[in-house]
Protein backbone atom coordinates (compact mmCIF):
# COMPACT_ATOMS: atom_id res chain seq x y z
CA UNK A 1 0.00 0.00 0.00
CA UNK A 2 2.76 2.69 0.87
CA UNK A 3 3.85 1.72 -2.55
CA UNK A 4 0.39 2.75 -4.35
CA UNK A 5 0.43 6.05 -2.38
CA UNK A 6 4.11 7.50 -2.87
CA UNK A 7 3.32 6.49 -6.48
CA UNK A 8 0.17 8.30 -6.70
CA UNK A 9 2.16 11.50 -4.48
CA UNK A 10 4.44 11.51 -7.49
CA UNK A 11 2.62 11.32 -10.25
CA UNK A 12 0.53 14.41 -8.80
CA UNK A 13 3.82 16.28 -8.16
CA UNK A 14 4.59 15.32 -12.09
CA UNK A 15 1.07 16.75 -13.35
CA UNK A 16 1.89 20.05 -10.92
CA UNK A 17 5.05 20.71 -12.58
CA UNK A 18 3.36 19.70 -16.24
CA UNK A 19 0.42 22.68 -15.38
CA UNK A 20 3.34 25.64 -13.71
CA UNK A 21 5.31 24.90 -17.30
CA UNK A 22 2.19 24.68 -19.14
CA UNK A 23 1.02 28.75 -17.36
CA UNK A 24 4.35 30.19 -17.84
CA UNK A 25 4.51 29.23 -21.23
CA UNK A 26 1.34 30.88 -21.59
CA UNK A 27 3.07 34.37 -21.14
CA UNK A 28 5.28 33.94 -24.15
CA UNK A 29 5.19 33.61 -27.58
CA UNK A 30 5.10 29.56 -28.36
CA UNK A 31 4.37 27.79 -31.18
CA UNK A 32 1.51 25.55 -30.70
CA UNK A 33 3.19 23.28 -33.31
CA UNK A 34 6.07 22.84 -31.61
CA UNK A 35 6.52 19.07 -30.76
CA UNK A 36 7.32 19.33 -26.99
CA UNK A 37 4.77 22.18 -26.35
CA UNK A 38 1.83 19.98 -28.02
CA UNK A 39 2.45 17.26 -26.12
CA UNK A 40 2.50 19.43 -22.96
CA UNK A 41 -0.85 20.42 -24.13
CA UNK A 42 -2.19 16.91 -24.73
CA UNK A 43 -1.24 15.72 -21.30
CA UNK A 44 -2.98 18.81 -19.09
CA UNK A 45 -5.32 19.52 -21.45
CA UNK A 46 -7.45 16.78 -19.63
CA UNK A 47 -7.02 18.29 -16.36
CA UNK A 48 -7.56 21.75 -17.47
CA UNK A 49 -10.09 21.33 -19.54
CA UNK A 50 -13.27 21.11 -17.34
CA UNK A 51 -12.21 23.44 -14.86
CA UNK A 52 -11.81 26.26 -17.42
CA UNK A 53 -15.53 25.54 -18.01
CA UNK A 54 -16.34 26.43 -14.47
CA UNK A 55 -13.27 28.99 -13.91
CA UNK A 56 -13.15 30.98 -16.31
CA UNK A 57 -13.83 34.75 -15.43
CA UNK A 58 -13.45 36.96 -18.18
CA UNK A 59 -9.82 37.28 -19.31
CA UNK A 60 -8.43 35.62 -16.31
CA UNK A 61 -7.97 32.06 -15.98
CA UNK A 62 -8.02 30.31 -12.67
CA UNK A 63 -7.80 26.99 -13.97
CA UNK A 64 -3.80 26.20 -13.49
CA UNK A 65 -4.08 27.43 -10.08
CA UNK A 66 -6.85 25.46 -9.20
CA UNK A 67 -5.63 22.04 -10.58
CA UNK A 68 -2.57 22.66 -8.25
CA UNK A 69 -4.37 22.84 -5.50
CA UNK A 70 -6.52 19.74 -6.13
CA UNK A 71 -3.42 17.73 -7.53
CA UNK A 72 -1.62 18.70 -4.18
CA UNK A 73 -4.11 17.67 -1.83
CA UNK A 74 -4.67 14.13 -3.68
CA UNK A 75 -1.18 13.84 -3.63
CA UNK A 76 -0.84 14.33 -0.04
CA UNK A 77 -4.02 12.37 0.54
CA UNK A 78 -2.87 9.51 -1.06
CA UNK A 79 0.32 9.57 0.46
CA UNK A 80 -0.48 9.93 3.59
CA UNK A 81 -3.87 7.39 3.83
CA UNK A 82 -1.98 4.52 1.53
CA UNK A 83 1.02 4.67 3.93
Amino acid sequence: MAFTGAFIFWVCQIFTVLVIIRALLSWFPVSPYNPMVNLLYQVTEPLLAPLRRYLRMGMFDFSAWVAIIILQIIGNLAQSLLQ
